[in-house]
């Protein structure tokens, strides 16, 4: 009978690591590997150089070889036309009026990693600024001082916001784009980011973010749940992005990620730069969402391009994922009561305050069923850590209110070298 009881309770079956396969629609399947793995898998979908489509899929549903992977991606409604929003197999374009910005903070293996991945760029930017974010060694600066081109930035206050308008300080081209230390730019990045701006309204692009890998529970749990993942069809945001939405509070992460995004730097300057209260070190997310919605506010128009990829690496282990989803939910709700500070959107705070607590109120309930009856589901561990981050943004933005907004303070800063 205790034997039953302990099987009754017994916690989740971890996730099982899932492979990631690209698969060249266009390719000859003489020359493609002689096969692909037999386990599940995450499935990329490519035409002509960029992704057209993805999915999950059984060991029963994988081609059994690439020469039968055309009709596989068929059969989930992916084929080259798939993702004509992304213009596959234009020429390579320059991007010499681009500056990456390189966020970090004393990740020195991951940076040589990122930075590795855009010195392989097919458009080279004009330059890369690395921005060592409350540094506690020299480790950043000796992994920038052993490559040409790229430049060290030193910003002692912590926080990833003022660590991007730092950078942005720095930057004199006409566009900047960020990528994180955590991620792996594809080499076409810069030029796709640069070529989304073919538009004078167009002031934000973001692009596609794959994940590097899945080899932890914690890296399947995260992609399946809280991916960056936006789809493979290129989308536009106006301002009559937020009107639709102005009722129960505009869906701004849906333009992208921090990880691949990028501006004209004039516009950024313009609405006063990133919101210092926000995002990592300080309310712990949406300083990236925060400033679409500025830039959609005043006019602009942002686009999601997924023909721009960067690839990012989730963290390993589960411990990390909870803290990560504590902080996401941190900043998302300090980023509501910004927005509705600054733009005076009731949606920001009937989001808040009547459509996440009936969310995370609906979920509850069962989750509790399942701890009874000993059924936990592996996501059933990411539900505490988001509530006590929506109550503690709250709290957060009520500390913070009137400090950190950049704007004409951010104007005045000078960057330390």
């Amino acid at each position: 009978m205790n034997t039953g009881r302990r099987r009754l309770r017994a916690p989740p079956r971890p996730l099982a690591p899932r492979p990631i396969l690209d698969v060249d629609l266009d390719a000859d399947p003489a020359r493609a590997p002689a096969a692909i793995s037999p386990a599940g898998a995450l499935l990329v979908f490519w035409s002509a150089g960029v992704p057209v489509g993805q999915r999950v899929v059984a060991a029963t549903e994988l081609p059994s070889s690439p020469a039968n992977a055309s009709p596989a991606g068929a059969r989930h409604g992916i084929g080259p036309a798939a993702g004509s929003g992304s213009r596959p197999g234009l020429v390579p374009a320059a991007a010499d009026d681009v500056t990456v910005v390189v966020c970090t903070r004393d990740r020195p293996e991951g940076l040589a990693r990122c930075l590795a991945a855009i010195g392989r760029s097919t458009a080279p930017p004009r330059e890369v600024v690395v921005v060592d974010n409350a540094p506690s060694s020299e480790a950043t600066r000796l992994v920038v001082s052993r490559l040409p081109g790229v430049r060290y930035v030193r910003e002692p206050r912590p926080g990833l916001d003022i660590a991007r308008n730092t950078g942005l300080l720095a930057v004199t081209t006409e566009f900047v784009a960020y990528t994180d230390d955590d991620a792996v730019p594809h080499p076409d990045w810069t030029w796709r980011i640069r070529q989304a701006f073919d538009a004078a309204s167009i002031v934000g692009v973001t692009g596609l973010v794959l994940p590097a890998e899945l080899d932890t529970e914690a890296q399947v749990l995260f992609e399946d749940h809280a991916g960056f993942g936006r789809g493979c069809v290129r989308r536009d945001f106006d301002a009559g992005f937020l009107t639709r939405h102005r009722r129960w509070g505009a869906p701004v992460w849906e333009i992208g990620a921090g990880a691949n995004m990028a501006f004209r730097r004039s516009a950024v300057e313009e609405v006063g730069g990133f919101d210092e209260r926000l995002d990592v070190g300080a309310a712990g997310c949406s300083g990236d969402s925060e400033m679409w919605y500025r830039l959609l506010a005043s006019g602009g128009r942002c686009r999601y391009d997924p023909a721009a990829v960067v690839h990012h690496h989730h963290r390993r282990d589960l411990d990390a994922l909870r803290r990560q989803m504590y902080s996401y939910m941190r900043g998302h709700a300090c980023a509501l009561l910004v927005q509705f500070e600054r733009h005076r959107d009731p949606g920001n705070i009937r989001r808040l305050l009547l459509s996440l607590p009936r969310y995370y109120g609906r979920r509850v309930p069962g989750l509790l069923v399942r701890r009874l009856l000993g059924s936990a589901r592996p996501a059933d561990a990411l539900l505490g850590p988001q509530l006590r981050g929506w109550l503690a943004g709250i709290l957060f933005y009520a500390r913070a209110r009137g400090h950190g907004r950049g704007g004409a303070g951010h104007a005045e800063r000078r960057v330390t070298r």
